[in-house]
């Protein structure tokens, strides 16, 4: 006479299957939640790691001084007017250029920054199409030349060059023609 073992009243443990061992359905419990505990450990670890923002490297470069519209030279040196926004990416790479133009070259370049998201009206004048815009004014007050996009120092540098404005020597921002 054969002996019939009666399945376990156990969920999940096969007839087969000894008691007490793990069943296949608790092994996968197993490893979804260690996968999932490993997972969420890896979040944290990436967030606890991850460099934070300085608030003071966060703001933005700091603006050049703005002037609105004002058409008049100063003096009768050669002006250089940025017309842009404040939060215009390429126009906040210009802001620190600006700033460094009008302080190595004080007295002989004026420098201004026109923020036409502020002040639209502010553009009208110069019938600028895209920003930033860089304008070229000579001594006299007339335009020279005209650059949409970003422009660095030494292209600044090098337009005025192209018409006789020299600011490499100390002292000179005469036209030397």
């Amino acid at each position: 006479m054969s002996t019939y073992k009666k399945p376990s009243a156990r969920s999940g443990q096969s007839p087969t299957q000894e008691p007490g061992a793990p069943s296949k359905l608790s092994a996968r419990r197993i490893w979804r939640t260690t996968v999932l505990v490993l997972l969420a450990a890896t979040v944290i670890v990436v967030f606890a790691v991850r460099p934070r923002r300085d608030p003071a490297s966060a703001a933005p470069a700091p603006a050049p001084m703005v002037s609105h519209g004002t058409a008049v030279v100063a003096g009768g040196i050669p002006r250089l007017v940025d017309l842009g926004a404040d939060k215009c990416i390429p126009c906040k790479a210009m802001a620190p250029i600006l700033v460094e133009l009008r302080a190595e070259y004080a007295g002989r370049l004026q420098v201004d920054f026109i923020d036409v998201w502020k002040d639209p009206r502010a553009g009208d004048p110069y019938n600028i199409y895209a920003i930033p815009t860089q304008i070229f004014f000579g001594a006299d007050g007339k335009e020279l030349a005209r650059h949409e996009g970003f422009n660095s120092k030494a292209d600044i540098l090098a337009t005025w060059k192209r018409f006789g404005y020299d600011f490499s020597s100390p002292g000179s921002s005469a036209p030397k023609r």
